[in-house]
This record gives C-alpha cells, sequence and structure tokens, in this order.
C-alpha cells in the first residue's frame, strides 16, 4: 500500500471545509429550495431541518468512525472491520457510485461553466421561450459539451493530485468562504428586489397542511440525505483521513451546520429572485430553474450581467468541490486497497469518467440512442441521475446504519467515538437512531421514490 500517498488533514478546520464542500453542491444551490417550493415553505423548512438532525447526523458520525477506525476506502473499510465476509461489496457500491455520479455531475457542472459567460455577455434572453430554446440548443451541441465535461473533471483531477493537505485541503480552504460570500451576496441583492417580500412570505410561512403528508416527508429524508452527501462513500474517505485527536461529533456537527446553512442561504437567493419574475413558477425544478428561469431574471435586472455571472460562478465553485469528494473515493480505493500511487489513480479515474460520461455528455443531442434508450425510453442521463442519485445513494446509507448498529456494534463504534476522551453527549440515543430510526427512514426513502415511479 502506498501509504506515503494517503495522507491526514492538517487540521479540523480544513476538515470542516472539505467535507462541507463535498456536502455543498447542486442539490444545495436549486434542489432545496425547489422541494421548499412544492413541500409547504417554512413548514417544510422545519421537516428538513429535524431530518438534518435525527437521520443524516447520526448516519454521517458512523460513516466518519468507520472511515477512521480503518484508515481505509469503503471497501478495505468493510473487508477490515468483517474480514472473510461479503460486507465488502457495501464499500463497492461507494466506489461505484462515486464514479457513477461523478459522471453526470460534470456534465451538469460543465453547463454551469458555459452559463458564466452566457450570463456576463448578455447571450441569454429574458423572454422565456427564447431562454429555454438557448437552453435546449446549447445543450445539443455534443463537441462542446464534451470539452465542458473535461475541463471539469480535469480541474478536478489537479486538485487531487496535489493530496490531501496541499491539494484537497488547501483548495477547500480558498473555495468555500468564496462560496459562502458569494451566496450571502447574492442573497442580499435577492431580498432588495421588487418582489421580494412576496418571495420571503412564500419561503417562510409555513403550510403544515402540505408539511404533514408522507409525500413532503419523503422529500425532506430524501433532499436531507442526498444534501450531505451520505450513502456515497465520500463522508467515510474523509473520515479515514482524520486523527485520532479530531472528535468526531464536534466536525460532524459542523459539517452539518455550515452545509445546512448553506442551503438555508440558498433558498433566500432563489425565492426572493424569482417572486421578481412575472409569472415565476416557484415548483420549477432541476435545469429549468437554473438554466432557464434564473438566466431569464438576470437578464432583466439592472446590472443583471454581472449578477448572473456571479451567480454561476457560485454554481461551479459548489459544483466543483462535490466532485472533488466524488473522485476521491475511487481513488482512494486504488491507493488503498490495490497499492497505486496517487497520480495514476487520479488520471486512471478521471479518464474512466470521462468515458463513461459522454452518452449523458450526448444524451441531449448527438445521438437518439442516447436521447431515447431502447425498452426504457429514457435518455442516458436521466437513468444514470435516477440508478445512482435514487437508489445507489440511499441503499449505502441504509448498508452503513445496519453495519454499524448490527454488525460492528454500537460499542465498538462507541470506542472509535470516545477515543483520546473526545466530547460526544447522547450516546445512548445516538445508538438507538442509527439502529431504528435511520434504517426505518431510508427505507422510507427508497420506498417513496419506487411509489412516486410507479405512480
Amino acid at each position: 500500500m502506498a501509504m506515503s500517498d494517503r495522507g491526514t488533514w492538517g487540521s479540523r478546520f480544513g476538515f470542516v471545509l472539505a467535507a462541507s464542500g463535498s456536502a455543498v453542491g447542486l442539490g444545495n444551490i436549486w434542489g432545496f429550495p425547489t422541494k421548499v417550493g412544492q413541500n409547504g415553505g417554512g413548514a417544510f423548512v422545519l421537516v428538513y431541518l429535524a431530518c438534518v438532525i435525527f437521520i443524516c447526523l447520526p448516519i454521517l458520525i458512523a460513516e466518519l468512525a468507520i472511515g477512521r477506525r480503518t484508515s481505509s476506502d469503503p471497501v478495505g473499510a468493510y473487508s477490515k472491520l468483517r474480514p472473510g465476509t461479503r460486507w465488502w461489496m457495501a464499500g463497492g457500491l461507494g466506489v461505484a457510485a462515486g464514479f457513477g455520479v461523478l459522471s453526470f455531475y460534470s456534465v451538469i457542472a460543465g453547463w454551469a461553466l458555459a452559463y458564466i459567460w452566457f450570463t456576463a455577455i448578455g447571450t441569454v434572453s429574458s423572454d422565456a421561450l427564447e431562454s429555454a430554446a438557448f437552453f435546449t440548443e446549447f445543450t445539443g451541441r455534443a463537441p462542446i459539451n464534451l470539452l465542458l465535461t473535461f475541463v471539469m473533471l480535469a480541474s478536478t483531477a489537479g486538485v487531487l493530485l496535489g493530496g490531501i493537505r496541499s491539494g484537497i485541503e488547501r483548495v477547500s480552504k480558498l473555495l468555500m468562504p468564496v462560496l459562502a460570500l458569494l451566496l450571502i451576496i447574492l442573497a442580499i441583492r435577492a431580498v432588495t428586489l421588487p418582489g421580494a417580500a412576496e418571495g420571503l412570505a412564500y419561503y417562510l410561512k409555513p403550510d403544515f397542511s402540505k408539511a404533514l403528508n408522507f409525500g413532503t416527508l419523503n422529500a425532506a429524508l430524501g433532499q436531507a440525505f442526498f444534501s450531505l452527501s451520505l450513502g456515497l462513500g465520500t463522508m467515510l474517505v474523509y473520515g479515514s483521513y482524520l486523527t485520532k485527536r479530531e472528535g468526531i461529533a464536534r466536525a460532524a456537527i459542523m459539517v452539518v451546520a455550515v452545509d445546512t446553512s448553506l442551503a438555508l442561504l440558498a433558498g433566500f437567493m432563489i425565492f426572493p429572485s424569482g417572486f421578481s419574475i412575472p409569472g415565476f413558477d416557484p415548483s420549477a425544478t432541476g435545469p429549468g430553474l437554473i438554466f432557464i428561469v434564473l438566466p431569464q431574471l438576470f437578464a432583466t435586472l439592472p446590472g443583471g450581467q454581472f449578477f448572473g455571472a456571479t451567480f454561476f460562478i457560485l454554481l461551479t465553485v459548489a459544483a466543483l468541490t462535490s466532485a472533488i469528494s466524488l473522485l476521491e473515493v475511487p481513488v482512494a480505493h486504488l491507493i488503498d486497497s490495490h497499492g497505486w500511487k496517487r497520480t495514476r489513480a487520479v488520471l486512471i479515474v478521471m479518464i474512466a469518467t470521462f468515458a463513461l460520461a459522454i452518452p449523458s455528455a450526448l444524451a441531449n443531442g448527438a445521438s437518439d440512442f442516447f436521447t431515447h434508450l431502447p425498452v426504457i425510453g429514457l435518455d442516458f442521463l436521466t437513468v444514470m441521475i435516477t440508478v445512482w442519485n435514487d437508489f445507489a445513494l440511499p441503499m449505502g446509507g441504509l448498508f452503513t446504519a445496519v453495519f454499524v448498529g448490527y454488525v460492528w456494534r454500537i460499542d465498538n463504534a462507541l470506542e472509535e467515538l470516545l477515543a483520546e476522551q473526545a466530547w460526544f453527549p447522547g450516546r445512548q440515543l445516538w445508538g438507538m437512531l442509527i439502529r431504528y430510526a435511520c434504517p426505518a427512514a431510508i427505507f422510507l426513502i427508497i420506498f417513496g421514490t419506487l411509489r412516486g415511479m410507479i405512480t
């Protein structure tokens, strides 16, 4: 094993920023505001916060504990704790998920990168139909999509080549404060727009008639789970670079606080901005919200080109910090389990990810095969999102909860969490949540997703 290529975090602050960067991504910027808009405003926010505290935080702590105990990648971690069993496959799912998610994530990140230029020079029209047509035409250009995808992956690989402290930690210390500052600037600008008061009321006024149904609970659980990058193996890998002197509970709480604060800030940016547009639909989802509706808004504002370019810089930074952690999962596996040098591992994984990303980059234009796959009739990009986001991630989280609660067992996990007399209150509550509440909640996510697909 190439131990010299493994490394550790230089400080708790560096770890928190890196882990927060992993959690904060495209889902925070448009996913959280979209779910709020669809599910009762402020009431959804309360349900979401409860899910973060009682479901996601316990699983995050569990992933970090597994990683630090074993100082290994997901496959190696499960193999070390339960040698001779098939539990290594749970880790293998995390490695595959990191690889799979990044393959389509880098495509969308490439769009964000391009829109920095498009909004800065005023290419995007203020007319809704023209804005939508431009987005469709742009995403149908195969060469530019492939180039942008490669640029994002190459940028990510460049960070990882620097290792843990000189690469991931150093870049995270730079990018995360920039990301937070941009969010604050855009949120302040948004609440000064005409119609901002209506947007704030929509965002913050609870509607408990919507927040107490099954669909909303499922949406809150899913958003909280995905927002914190759980089930991907990223937090396990990042935990493997923690030293014993760093208390896991404190670090995990700080990561959750940063991630949740930035998600809430995104809401203060999106809703006041959106409600300044006549006919704005707060339930607009996915690319329609980010690449069509908001550029339309920017085109109508004084200084809108600067405002729009700043937003897409924010989006690109958020995508890059998440991409770094996604690429690090398979890289760590090749270093730890196969003894590869970091340089070789990073370059091979980057090239393989780009190869897998090609069909997603082509899904909107170049090939009818990729646009409508035989039998299932969905485009390749949608299939990848469904397979990895909707199923692989929650399954990974379910395996983590079951493994820590019933296989590795709570007492062994607590031994790691309390190392060096670390601060960790509520240990009994944490054990109960991991054994009972977390598996039940994740099963609810999976069931809700399947039910939504069927109906």
